[in-house]
């Protein structure tokens, strides 16, 4: 053996060594797909037409003598919870719970 080869063979042998550890290695588990966006506050009021009030925590819609939404504006650093309806109509008739 030659001194040129020594460290050819010492590179090959770490990197076989670099491989195996690699291999070993326990492998992560893959992530669970990114939870849905919440629904905005008007596609909300679309699909709850007896819901009066409803908010996510950042904004608060209510409806107008015509049916309307009407929202407020976010703040820039509202975090939205899960929209909640906070009044129905009762036969056309507002209720507060």
């Amino acid at each position: 053996m030659t001194c040129r080869s020594i460290p050819v063979l010492f590179a090959a042998l770490s990197f076989v060594g670099f491989a195996r550890a690699q291999a070993d290695s326990p492998v992560a588990a893959p992530l669970p797909p990114p939870a849905a966006p919440p629904a905005s506050v008007f596609a909300y009021g679309k699909e709850n037409p007896d819901c009066q009030e409803w908010t996510n925590s950042c904004q608060t819609c209510t409806r107008d003598d015509k049916g309307a939404p009407q929202c407020s504006t976010a703040g820039i650093a509202c975090t939205p919870a899960l929209l909640v309806c906070r009044a129905q109509a009762v036969r056309g008739k507002p209720v507060t719970p």
